[in-house]
């Protein structure tokens, strides 16, 4: 494990003012991924997993602090190709889905925590059902956030499809060169799909403006859109065994009513809807009723 002092270039004060503490970093194979974790070791972790392109940045440093404040060691890190992640080239993927679904495993052997409470949003919802499938001795429980199924269903009646304004949005066409052309971008897009829901500019803004200034190569973040599968992982939903929780916002535009039928699907699964939220990291707005869902979820 590396750790960088927080008056170099690994002082990782958030956005929106919190120091969450020195950027650490576990290496396997070649590939170093970028973490942070926040609280006392001996309280349950909880590890966050982030959506398609999205830097650790994206989960937002008062959030990960009010649910150290309950007690709980809360972990978010770099996607490889974003933060301070091992990075390639734009558009060239040098790895699969199925690495991005074993990295949460280097964090958590990294920090010695053999069991972790997952959090994952959009595709690390997806990452977190595939994991609590493939390695369920190391998932307490699940929490999956504004996300689709990414495993087998019993009912094989078609899920709604994204809306029509979300076309190319991951392509890389709407972003231009220079750091604050991929800011503008990331601030178009979380608007686009927070569905006309909770959005607030200037904190969007200055989250994007951090990531992307942590980020090697920006571009290289839609890597995650076109990478290859890798070797499948063979399960279902109702193979799930751990608590899950099950959180979507009922405005949104990329999943419309994923989140039910994924709860419907997984045994003993409960559903959270969050008013006036879209596809988004669940908005300060909400967090009267997510963060005691949350804390009473991962005891």
């Amino acid at each position: 494990m590396t750790t960088e002092t927080d008056d170099g270039p690994g002082d990782t004060r958030a956005a929106d003012g919190e120091a969450l503490g020195p950027e650490l970093f576990a290496e396997r194979d070649g590939v170093r991924l970028c973490y942070q974790a926040l609280g006392d070791p001996a309280w349950p972790t909880v590890l966050l997993v982030g959506g398609l392109g999205a830097s650790m940045d994206w989960w937002p440093a008062d959030l990960c602090v009010a649910l150290s404040e309950g007690g709980r060691r809360v972990v978010r890190y770099d996607h490889r190709d974003t933060g301070r992640s091992t990075t390639g080239v734009a558009g060239e993927p040098a790895y699969t889905a199925r690495d991005l679904l074993e990295d949460p495993l280097v964090i958590l052997d990294d920090l010695d925590v053999d069991r972790a409470h997952l959090v994952g949003l959009s595709m690390g919802g997806g990452i977190a059902q595939e994991m609590a499938v493939e390695h369920p001795d190391r998932v307490a429980s699940l929490t999956v956030m504004s996300t689709s199924p990414a495993l087998d269903r019993r009912d094989d009646t078609a899920l709604p499809g994204p809306a029509p304004e979300l076309s190319g949005l991951w392509d890389g066409s709407a972003t231009g060169p220079g750091e604050a052309a991929a800011t503008e971008a990331s601030v178009r897009a979380d608007r686009l799909l927070t569905g006309g829901g909770h959005f607030d500019e200037a904190r969007t803004r200055a989250i994007a403006r951090r990531a992307v200034g942590r980020s090697a190569v920006p571009a290289a973040a839609a890597n995650h859109a076109v990478v290859a599968s890798g070797s499948p992982v063979r399960g279902a939903l109702s193979e799930i065994r751990v608590p899950t929780l099950v959180v979507h916002g009922d405005r949104d535009p990329l999943f419309p009513g994923h989140g039910a039928r994924l709860a419907a699907e997984i045994p003993g699964a409960r559903l959270l809807v969050l008013h006036r939220t879209g596809h988004q990291v669940p908005p300060p707005q909400t967090w009267d009723r997510l963060l005691p869902a949350l804390l009473a979820h991962t005891v």
